[in-house]
């Protein structure tokens, strides 16, 4: 497994594209960190595998990240989202995350709430 990058954008500084990702060193104190970050966007290599792990507040902004990131991919089938520390999402991350299903993206440590909603707005 190997880190690349993190992207984090907060309410102040919204990112619209790699050149504004906001660089972390593990050093980073997270708890301040936190209280004003929206959402993360950390990149890793698993294999043939790239996973996205997500944390925080998941809305349109980052939709648009992770659309970005995952055009860079030359198979949606290696891309694996990871929900595990997504706290917050909308109905536009659910319908962005049943399109990336479709398409062959693994959602993995999805909570129930959210595989549940998924499951609903697919009827």
């Amino acid at each position: 497994m190997s880190f690349n990058w993190v992207l984090a954008c907060n309410a102040r500084a919204r990112c619209v594209d790699r050149r504004n990702a906001i660089q972390h060193s593990r050093d980073c104190n997270v708890g301040q960190m936190a209280c004003s970050m929206t959402f993360r966007i950390e990149t890793v290599s698993r294999g043939r595998f790239t996973v996205f792990l997500l944390s925080g507040r998941i809305e349109k902004l980052a939709i648009a990240e992770l659309r970005k990131l995952c055009e860079l991919q030359t198979d949606y089938r290696h891309i694996v989202l990871d929900l595990k520390d997504v706290s917050v999402i909308d109905l536009d991350v659910v319908r962005f995350f049943l399109h990336c299903e479709a398409h062959g993206v693994n959602l993995e440590n999805c909570t129930p709430y959210i595989r549940e909603w998924m499951e609903r707005e697919k009827d």
